[in-house]
């Protein structure tokens, strides 16, 4: 038994000399490479993993040895290491694989540095699983662009069609865009116009605008009336069997060119469109309601206005990323504004209009949205 009074044991000693064999031991198991430097830049220690891998021979040689360099490192972080006594980390490859490298000062007890201590983690499989990822991306990124391009190309003609006169402002939040709307002939005399909103964005929401740009297009071949259409455009939706959270609102009306009647029908769109003639002093919402097309509702009936439009009058379809863009207070651009800006206006609202947007939200528009703007002509 050890007598801790007994003059021939020094405790001190012996807690220094287990602790260094403790460190030494930790060292030596490391499956990183740990090697200490002198002030030279000589290697004075080495452990096992790394002798193992680039030889004994590496003791009491140039820092440089070890990636078989023929001169030092153009940034040498044990250098920098020693000289400014901080902890300093860079990436290098060795045999052709990536180590992360962080060199470290190593201190007597007075605190000067007496060199520097390396530690070499082998982070090849991060590197490479970084390289995949990057290719992946990089051909992601391709396909979205493509995407993007042919949801773009499907939007309709700016322009004339018929008795009336279309124009749009179509604004993704990301690369692909929940928003859609089409104009479309549906016979001699009638014009299918519609403005759909997807909940969510991305590819998944992309893909349900084309689904909806698909199933009206043969929908109007058969029904004319804008309710019965929505309701069939439920049916067709409801046997995709999507996931709940799956929906999307939309709001469809058939103008007639020859008497100028507009029917019209609403699923679920809360941004109301808004018809006005400034001219005439008139502005007025369409308001209608209908529930969205989800799986949440087993069958649903939807109800049918109609109203007569005259030459000189517009109607402004959009959607909820124009009147939700919040300011610096939180506070929703709102219908109000929407519709000052609609009397306001004399020349260009749709530009107009996206100015005072990115005005009252400092550019930061979080959501898609979509205005679509028609005016009746003689």
């Amino acid at each position: 038994m050890i007598n801790n009074k007994d003059p021939i044991y020094d405790m001190d000693k012996i807690d220094k000399k287990y602790n260094l064999n403790l460190n030494y031991n930790i060292l030596e198991s490391m499956a990183d490479w740990v090697r200490i430097l002198n002030k030279d830049g000589q290697v004075v220690y080495a452990n096992k993993a790394m002798k193992e891998t680039l030889g004994n021979d590496i003791i009491g040689r140039e820092c440089n040895v070890y990636c078989a360099q023929e001169n030092a490192c153009c940034f040498c972080i044990v250098e920098k290491s020693i000289q400014g006594g901080e902890v300093i980390q860079k990436e290098e490859i060795i045999a052709g694989r990536h180590y992360s490298v962080k060199a470290s000062p190593v201190r007597d007890n007075s605190g000067d540095i007496l060199g520097a201590v390396e530690v070499f983690r082998d982070v090849e499989r991060e590197r490479s699983l970084e390289k995949h990822l990057r290719s992946k991306n990089s051909k992601m990124n391709t396909d979205l662009k493509l995407a993007r391009k042919i949801q773009e190309e499907i939007l309709p003609n700016k322009g004339r069609i018929g008795n009336i006169y279309v124009d749009y402002i179509y604004k993704p939040s990301e690369m692909l865009s929940g928003d859609m709307f089409d104009i479309f002939q549906i016979d001699r005399d009638n014009i299918g116009i519609y403005i759909s909103d997807v909940s969510g964005h991305g590819v998944a929401a992309s893909m349900v605008t084309m689904f909806v740009k698909q199933s009206m297009r043969f929908i109007k071949d058969d029904i004319l009336s804008p309710s019965i259409a929505l309701a069939e455009l439920h049916r067709r939706f409801s046997a995709l069997s999507l996931e709940m959270d799956k929906y999307f609102t939309i709001f469809y009306g058939v103008f007639n060119l020859s008497t100028y009647e507009f029917k019209y029908s609403n699923a679920g769109h809360n941004s109301v469109p808004i018809r006005f003639n400034n001219s005439e002093n008139i502005i007025e919402e369409l308001e209608i309601t209908g529930n969205p097309i989800s799986l949440l509702f087993d069958s649903v009936n939807y109800s049918e206005n109609k109203i007569k439009l005259n030459p000189g009058d517009k109607v402004l379809l959009y959607t909820d990323g124009v009147t939700e863009v919040k300011n610096m207070e939180q506070e929703e651009f709102g219908i109000q504004r929407l519709k000052d800006t609609i009397v306001e206006d004399k020349q260009d609202l749709l530009n107009d209009l996206v100015d005072k947007i990115a005005l009252f939200g400092r550019g930061n528009v979080d959501d898609d949205f979509a205005m679509l703007l028609i005016e009746i002509l003689h």
